[in-house]
């Protein structure tokens, strides 16, 4: 203890002998000695010894002080709570508000033996022991955050939600009352601070407001943690400040010196990274999405370490500074507001998403707002939707969008959660939407809630990029305001349509109109009731003499011209998918229609489909991604609760490996699909022609895997209605012929590959 611990410090002395007559008038102390521990604690601390027991004591310290800091009676109120509830903290023994006694209010608490490790780097340990200490602390703060504020009496304890906002406030309040020079760093970090706020800051727990590895008691042998120290900025608000907090010493450049206990964790064996951490947080608490705003937390973390090291070197030049290394703290200001901004501004990245693939701040604000609008919104809501389409199995009604999702859709409007896939409508990337559309592929009908779902978003791509100015305003308005929806219709029931250019469905010219004659099939969306018009790949007879790819030309269709009649709904494994507008026939006999409906001009449907499928098929990927995210977490619920033959079902060996399996597909895949993206920002559609093949033909039999993995371990439940697998392996095992066959795709990709493995020759 001597290291921890030295006599008491000119400026925080007080009258021992008083305090003993008025503890032993509380809780029967004699022959008291007294010394402060050595680091930290704006709130002075006192370790105070009797030849049978030792005591804490905490204090405010002597001097004028800031606004609203150093309430020694807030850290006495929270501990009372949490030491009642079995929360290991130290006991809380009295509070004393008579400044008499030792010149301040104080409070008493029995004192916890164990470890306390001041260097962050923990030296001296084997990293194991390093591993086992930090996994320890994130599953007390896993722990602490699963606390009910009402069982504890501390509803009231702090002000709930909108904390990251009060949080900016606080800490710039703080620190301008407290700074000794202009800082232009501080000011730019706490605009943008506010700046970019969460739009979402309503989860409300116990908040330590500041949980670092020094700030814990462990086991003299054990990695067990005894007691949480230093309650003084606890407070109910935000999470993940408290995470983010706990996190931010892994981000600390190697050259920046805090102080020397506070080193950066960059490169220290068996301290477990960010993203294990991460991944234990998130398993204690149950929680399955990601944290795409952990970089505001992180910078927010900086800022108050920032606005902290401000208020402690203003101590030192009032000479009442608790740490007797406080003059360190007034050069650390500017350094820490710098790595703030870098953090804030994008070099960190959420554990769960690819380090490699960096999406913008505005596409991260996004994400984070459609999950948590999936979460608030469209996932409770699917046993309604599930219970529509049951209800009106055999009725017309079918076809018609339930009312509860068109409230959905009005929301997510007025949210501006609206047209996210269309880069000029939205301001996102097509990296920026690939992270988004995994999100929706988490439930089925989640993209039309966003105005964002096959065929419509192929359809409106394909007339921002080639349509009219007429056609635009009589079809793409109405489209992006989810007015109408649309269908494609190309593939057809008598020819082997895995080739294109079979397609005999004409088109010829009769005057100023076009009469077109064929069949199509696997039209999507067709039999949606506000289905309005069909972009259609008809054979010009104008065309013969051109070349294969020549001889085709997209027209648009308004659903109510005479001769276009929905022949048959098909089925999908025997449903008929009315959720998503069903798979129709469609027939066209002598449909007439103006020559002002071709898209682009005669022949150049082949060009129009290279640029509509490009993106629509790595949407199409993404969400398979986050179906197959879905599914794993089925699997792996599903073999968490069973057991067979004396074991849990993730027990036995064959289980585990699928699990393992799963989750390598799902990354490679998630990965590959990223690539596909930003190949698609950065050089178009014709360059990314090879990653979109690839991801098309490994996205697809991904998911299918995955969902059979999944199958397999819900067994025949696997199979029925009651759990959405079977549904979700039909969509999964639609995708390797929707929009070409997987053979027609891994041809392109060899012929790519042998065109660039060639070219270096």
């Amino acid at each position: 203890m001597d290291e921890l611990t030295s006599p008491v410090r000119k400026q925080h002395q007080f009258d021992v002998g008083k305090l003993q007559r008025y503890l032993s008038n509380k809780i029967n102390v004699n022959a008291l000695t007294v010394r402060q521990y050595s680091f930290g604690q704006s709130n002075p601390t006192f370790l105070l010894q009797t030849p049978s027991k030792s005591y804490v004591l905490r204090k405010k310290p002597p001097g004028e002080l800031l606004p609203g800091a150093h309430k020694v009676d807030r850290e006495y109120h929270v501990q009372k709570a949490l030491f009642a509830a079995g929360f290991p903290v130290p006991q809380p023994l009295l509070h004393c508000t008579d400044v008499d006694v030792v010149g301040t209010e104080f409070y008493l608490m029995e004192h916890v033996k164990g470890r306390i490790f001041r260097d962050l780097r923990l030296p001296g340990l084997s990293p194991a022991e390093r591993t086992a200490l930090y996994v320890a602390a994130v599953e007390l703060l896993a722990k602490l955050h699963s606390l009910h504020l009402t069982s504890l009496d501390l509803d009231r304890y702090g002000r709930g939600s909108g904390y990251c906002k009060r949080q900016v406030s606080t800490w710039t309040r703080q620190y301008t009352a407290a700074a000794h020079r202009d800082i232009p760093a501080m000011n730019e970090l706490s605009d943008w601070l506010l700046r970019n706020l969460p739009a979402d800051d309503d989860e409300v727990t116990l908040v330590h407001g500041d949980f670092r590895l020094d700030n814990l008691i462990f086991h003299p042998t054990e990695a067990r943690v005894m007691a949480l120290l230093d309650w003084e900025l606890s407070t109910t608000g935000q999470p993940l400040a408290d995470l983010a907090y706990f996190l931010m010493p892994h981000y600390w450049p190697r050259d920046l010196q805090v102080v020397s206990t506070l080193g950066s964790l960059k490169g220290i064996e068996g301290i477990p990274s960010v993203e294990d951490l991460v991944s234990i947080y998130r398993q204690c608490r149950g929680i399955t999405s990601s944290f795409p705003q952990l970089n505001f937390y992180l910078a927010l973390s900086v800022f108050k370490m920032a606005g902290i090291a401000q208020g402690i070197y203003a101590r030192h030049l009032l000479g009442n500074a608790s740490a007797p290394n406080a003059e360190q703290f007034g050069q650390c200001v500017e350094p820490l507001a710098t790595v703030a901004l870098q953090l804030g501004e994008g070099s960190f990245t959420d554990p769960g998403e690819d380090g490699l693939f960096l999406h913008t701040a505005k596409g991260r604000a996004v994400l984070q707002q459609v999950k948590d609008f999936m979460r608030k919104h469209v996932l409770p809501a699917q046993k309604e939707v599930e219970q529509y389409y049951t209800q009106h199995a055999q009725s017309p009604q079918r076809w018609h969008t339930p009312r509860v999702m068109e409230d959905l859709k009005l929301r997510a409007r007025e949210a501006g959660l609206w047209n996210l896939f269309l880069p000029a409508a939205s301001g996102l990337s097509q990296l920026d939407y690939a992270y988004i559309a995994e999100e929706t592929g988490r439930c089925l009908f989640a993209p039309d809630v966003f105005n964002c779902q096959a065929p419509d978003t192929g359809n409106m791509e394909v007339l921002h990029m080639f349509g009219t100015e007429e056609q635009k305003r009589r079809w793409l308005d109405p489209l992006l305001r989810g007015e109408i929806c649309s269908c494609f219709c190309m593939t057809e029931p008598d020819v082997a349509s895995s080739d294109a250019t079979n397609m005999e469905c004409t088109l010829h010219r009769d005057g100023g109109d076009y009469i077109i004659n064929g069949k199509k099939w696997w039209s999507s969306g067709a039999g949606k009731a506000n289905c309005k018009v069909a972009i259609v790949m008809c054979r010009s007879s104008s065309k013969e003499s051109s070349s294969r790819h020549g001889q085709h030309t997209m027209v648009l269709v308004p659903m109510e011209t005479a001769g276009v009649k929905l022949v048959r709904p098909l089925t999908v494994f025997g449903q008929d998918d009315a959720i998503h507008g069903g798979h129709f026939e469609v027939h066209f006999e002598n449909v007439r229609v103006p020559a002002a409906n071709i898209i682009l001009g005669e022949g150049r449907g082949f060009e129009i489909a290279q640029g509509r499928l490009g993106p629509g098929r790595l949407h199409h990927c993404m969400r398979a991604v986050g179906l197959a995210e879905f599914a794993l977490e089925l699997l792996c619920q599903r073999a968490a609760n069973r057991q067979t033959f004396g074991k849990k079902l993730y027990q036995h060996e064959v289980v585990a490996h699928w699990i393992a399996e799963c989750r390598l597909m799902i990354d490679q895949t998630r990965l590959l699909t990223l690539q596909a993206a930003h190949a698609l920002d950065t050089g178009g559609v014709r360059a990314a022609r090879k990653q979109i093949a690839m991801i098309k033909v490994a996205a697809a039999r991904m998911a299918c895997q995955v969902v059979d993995c999944a199958v397999q371990v819900y067994g025949a439940a696997g199979l029925s209605a009651d759990f959405p697998l079977a549904q979700m392996y039909a969509y999964a095992r639609t995708l390797r012929l929707a929009d070409g066959p997987d053979e027609v795709h891994l041809s392109s990709v060899a012929h790519l590959e042998l065109r660039d493995q060639l070219s270096k020759l």
